[in-house]
């Protein structure tokens, strides 16, 4: 990943800050995109001080115009680009019967039409570098999480669209990914909206106990060097949940239903 142009939406916290890290300790040149430019300066000093070249853009992804922006800005800085991780996202609790539809446009805004944007317009440039598209996604995007409805809908969407690209891009060079990471310790909860749109506040999940997000960002960067399809981070709550899901769905949902009921402060019953 020597000086190869990494651009990385959602940088400014969680698993996109620790990507932005690792990918700069591989020696890649840094765009870091995210809504809050405060936050993004932080990243960005951290990242100089490793001796990187990085760009920030204050991003919007579910603006059209500020994805065309973020891609036209690093080319005109750094002639092309290499990787484009789309990691943005926001997150949601509560039950479908209580939401208020704006809830769910919010989310496949961002984690949907985020990613199809930024796709998009980077495309041109990956193609002539024979580069990667990432997307990270969730188990969200393979199994229905009850009372996260619309972010399950937004991560099986997203997913969806790039198996699809991954197909379509068999004789290009063109590389897809798409990344799965069980829960993981970062900010998506905390700022994960309820029914009325407001934000949730302080996470119902012990953090302590999950992926942390550093460990997330290095498996990421692992599988796109060796320029995996499909990455489901964890046994127990990735990988054999796939597998329950493909063989034994009735008995997943049941587990499923059970294991988020037990949260703190759970709309399930």
């Amino acid at each position: 990943m020597n000086q190869k142009i990494v651009v990385i939406t959602g940088a400014s916290s969680g698993i996109g800050k620790a990507l932005a890290f690792e990918f700069a300790s591989r020696g890649s040149k840094i765009v870091l995109a995210a809504r809050s430019l405060d936050k993004l300066k932080e990243v960005e000093k951290g990242i100089k001080a490793m001796g990187n070249e990085v760009l920030t853009v204050k991003t919007d992804v579910s603006v059209e115009e500020d994805c065309e922006n973020l891609m036209k800005e690093t080319v005109k800085r750094f002639g092309g680009i290499d990787v484009l991780i789309n990691n943005a996202g926001i997150s949601m609790r509560a039950l479908f019967a209580d939401l208020d539809l704006s809830v769910i446009r919010n989310l496949m805004d961002v984690n949907f039409w985020g990613t199809v944007y930024c796709t998009k317009f980077a495309m041109p440039y990956i193609t002539k570098s024979k580069g990667s598209v990432v997307g990270v996604i969730s188990i969200a995007g393979y199994i229905g999480l009850p009372a996260r409805s619309g972010y399950s809908a937004s991560k099986y969407a997203i997913r969806g669209f790039l198996d699809t690209l991954r197909v379509e891009n068999r004789k290009t060079g063109v590389h897809v990914l798409v990344a799965a990471p069980g829960f993981t310790a970062s900010n998506v909860r905390n700022v994960a909206l309820t029914a009325d749109g407001s934000s949730q506040g302080e996470t119902p999940r012990d953090e302590s106990k999950m992926m942390s997000a550093e460990e997330c960002a290095r498996l990421i960067a692992v599988a796109v060097v060796k320029r995996k399809r499909e990455l489901i981070m964890t046994f127990m709550e990735g990988k054999l949940t796939v597998w329950l899901k493909k063989w034994f769905p009735a008995l997943l949902e049941k587990l499923t239903y059970s294991h988020m009921a037990k949260e703190p402060d759970s709309p399930l019953k």
